[in-house]
């Protein structure tokens, strides 16, 4: 460089302009630079256009320091930065955005003499429109001698805005792009290749831990690629809408499956009930979160996720303590392992939130924690299926020992039954006899005793408790047929003056009377009678509409009338009031109901004058 520019550029520098809001950085030959330290920028929601930012005063910038929008949800921001080549010769540089999550970023380009170039990038285009097809966001200029270039970016992301801005020649781009690739292909290789060794033992074995565990590795696969940007640059190029929702997404994802697959590594359903409901409820909040993340604003959806996460985390740490204090050797490889995912989410979570700022990018911890635990995890896996292969291995041993010494012992029985064989027959023949005659006599004792327990002992009808089994059969059977039901309740007229009259032998003879004149007019096969209670009895009338219960009640009224009772040389009159209830059954609660309509009509039919039939009506309710 001649002695001319040199002071001119040293003039250029030292100018109070640049030092505030308009940086110029000098380049050299074959340099890479890191240009964080040299941007500015203002944030203002009212410049949209390139117009009104280049107007501004040196005033209005400020320097932008790694704090600025290294958390989420900050607003659109403008940066700029000018380069001057400080060589002789014409120079190819790249202007390298390493944040692949950026969701719109317009770029201007302005050189004196020259139109302005001006770019739109983000992963809110399809992949095909970045001007080279790169992971990154990639702008290719030449830099000719003595010239300025100012550059204006427009930032505007609902995720991180973190900005590391590198200028690279093209040597360190390609450098950069083989180590990255290197870097990113051997990750995705290992976790790919754990995750589908899992899945394929776990359709040969039908392992549920190996199945989460799969689920987890494969779902935490393909976040990674998306992190890294892979999956919008191989999966799907065309679809941004698929991009903004894929992370919110797989976090969740991955969280169900590996709450189940640790349930099923530490084997709570063994140790700790509590822990293993505190694990399922945690799961199905995950499977939750999943359905309803696509439909947060992306920075609220990444920021429930990230406290998911570290909730998730810290709780899964908690369980595998406790359970290596009681001497869980699973729990304490398991501790081992969750110990770098827990590091690592917690430092990714608080760079996300803005709590700190590490001079990296935001996924980097919890991407080295992630690898860490999955080989780790791995590794517990393996060991707990060798731990059940010995078991079964011991279980089979000890099975065929056991075998072993059944055969002896049946070798053993055998040769003593051959000893004992006729005497055995005799016993046989004289037990099985003995046994048949015993057995009539239970089938006789059970009859008595079923009869009994269904049967009135004193009027010879069903008992109450047939009643309400059959009551509750019949009433299900008219809901699912859709057919009536007709219950009868029926009293005896004055029964307490008979007894008082006649004395209670008299009482129990009209029971005994009027329950056989009921039971003997009943004709199908399905109808019932029985004593409800005291001088009540109850019958039910399957299939029967409110006119034939009706009919039916009068006939037995009428029956009743007629009865020829007398006590000693005394006729005694015998008179009943009945009340019908007849209606479809539409649910458990409507057959109780059934009975007390009845009931209330038959109390109408002796608040009437008794010796009626008197048929449910609503009005009666009043």
């Amino acid at each position: 460089m001649s002695p001319f520019k040199l002071l001119l550029l040293l003039i250029t520098l030292s100018f109070p302009g640049f030092s505030q809001g308009k940086s110029l950085l000098a380049v050299n030959k074959n340099q890479s630079i890191e240009l964080a330290s040299w941007l500015y920028y203002v944030q203002d929601d009212s410049l949209t256009s390139l117009e009104q930012v280049s107007k501004l005063s040196s005033s209005h910038w400020q320097r932008l320091t790694p704090e600025f929008n290294q958390h989420l949800g900050v607003k659109p921001f403008w940066v700029k930065i000018s380069l001057y080549n400080a060589t002789d010769t014409q120079m190819r540089r790249y202007l390298q955005l390493g944040n692949p999550h950026l969701n719109k970023i317009d770029l201007y380009h302005l050189q004196a003499g020259k139109p302005t170039v001006h770019l739109e990038m983000g992963d809110s285009y399809p992949f095909r429109q970045r001007p080279i097809i790169n992971n990154d966001f990639l702008y290719r200029f030449e830099l000719p001698p003595e010239v300025v270039h100012t550059f204006y970016i427009r930032i505007d992301t609902e995720g991180s805005a973190n900005l590391p801005l590198s200028l690279l020649s093209p040597d360190h781009i390609v450098k950069a792009t083989e180590t990255q690739s290197l870097y990113q292909g051997f990750q995705l290789g290992a976790l790919m290749a754990i995750g589908l060794f899992s899945l394929f033992i776990a359709l040969t074995s039908r392992s549920y831990s190996y199945s989460y565990y799969s689920g987890y590795v494969l779902s935490v696969t393909l976040l990674v690629a998306s992190l890294h940007g892979l999956s919008f640059r191989y999966l799907w190029p065309n679809w941004p809408i698929l991009q903004a929702i894929m992370i919110p997404i797989l976090i969740p994802i991955a969280l169900t499956f590996v709450l189940m697959f640790s349930e099923k590594v530490l084997q709570l359903k063994y140790h700790n009930l509590k822990m293993l409901r505190l694990c399922r409820y945690s799961a199905a909040t995950g499977l939750f979160l999943t359905l309803v993340t696509p439909f947060l604003n992306y920075s609220v959806a990444l920021k429930v996720n990230i406290v998911a996460v570290l909730i998730t985390t810290s709780m899964l740490m908690l369980i595998a303590l406790l359970l290596s204090l009681r001497g869980h050797k699973l729990a304490r490889l398991y501790t081992l392992a969750w110990s770098g995912m827990l590091i690592g989410s917690f430092i990714t979570a608080m760079m996300y939130l803005g709590v700190i700022y590490l001079p990296i990018m935001h996924q980097t911890p919890i991407m080295v924690g992630l690898s860490f635990e999955i080989v780790f995890m791995a590794a517990v896996l393996a060991i707990r299926y060798n731990d059940e292969r010995k078991a079964k291995l011991k279980i089979q041993q000890e099975a065929l020992l056991q075998a072993q010494r059944i055969r002896q012992a049946r070798e053993e029985a055998l040769k003593v039954e051959a000893d004992s064989n006729e005497r055995l027959e005799q016993m046989v023949q004289e037990r099985t006899l003995e046994l048949e005659i015993a057995l009539r006599e239970l089938n006789e004792a059970n009859q008595k005793l079923t009869e009994q327990n269904t049967v009135d002992s004193l009027t010879g009808v069903k008992n109450r408790a047939t009643f309400e089994k059959r009551l509750q059969a019949e009433g299900r059977l008219s809901r699912r047929q859709q057919t009536p039901l007709a219950v009868l309740m029926i009293d005896i007229d004055r029964f307490k003056a008979i007894n008082d009259t006649y004395g209670h032998l008299a009482g129990d003879q009209a029971l005994k009377t009027i329950a056989q004149a009921l039971k003997a007019k009943l004709r199908r096969p399905s109808d019932l009678v029985s004593r409800f209670g005291g001088e009540e009895f109850a019958m039910i009338l399957p299939n029967t509409s409110p006119d034939g219960a009706q009919q039916v009640a009068e006939l037995m009224r009428s029956t009743i009338c007629q009865l020829p009772l007398a006590w000693g040389e005394q006729a005694i009159p015998l008179t009943i009031s009945i009340g019908v209830c007849a209606e479809v059954i539409v649910d458990d609660q409507h057959i109780q109901q059934l009975v007390d309509q009845a009931d209330k009509a038959l109390y109408r039919a002796k608040h009437e004058g008794r010796n009626r039939v008197c048929v449910y009506s609503p009005e009666l309710e009043e």
